[in-house]
């Protein structure tokens, strides 16, 4: 049995060996792959002009003239009026600033 093509199947689609099969060789999985699906998960992200100030612990207009200085440019992802920050990032990026 493929264990990639039974991680892409649904549950109620599969055999009870299929899924015994999947409970016991998901263990298995490269090491790799745990890490990186780790490192996903452990982001964090902060919304918005609020939630810059939040991160940073000062006012809406603070977080603004942050953002426009250019420091925390690379944590920043912006799609019109969609801000979305990496917070461990951003807070980096604003240790290493000063």
């Amino acid at each position: 049995m493929n264990l990639e093509a039974l991680k892409e199947k649904p549950i109620f689609q599969m055999t009870g060996e299929e899924f015994l099969f999947l409970q016991r060789n998901i263990d298995k999985e490269p090491q790799e792959a745990k890490e990186t699906l780790s490192d996903n998960v452990s982001k964090k992200y902060v919304y918005g002009i609020r939630g810059i100030a939040k991160l940073i612990g000062g006012s809406v207009s603070s977080a603004n003239r942050l953002k426009k200085s250019g420091v925390i440019d690379k944590a920043i992802i912006q799609n019109g009026r969609k801000i979305i920050v990496d917070s461990e990032l951003a807070l980096e990026l604003i240790k290493n600033s000063k």
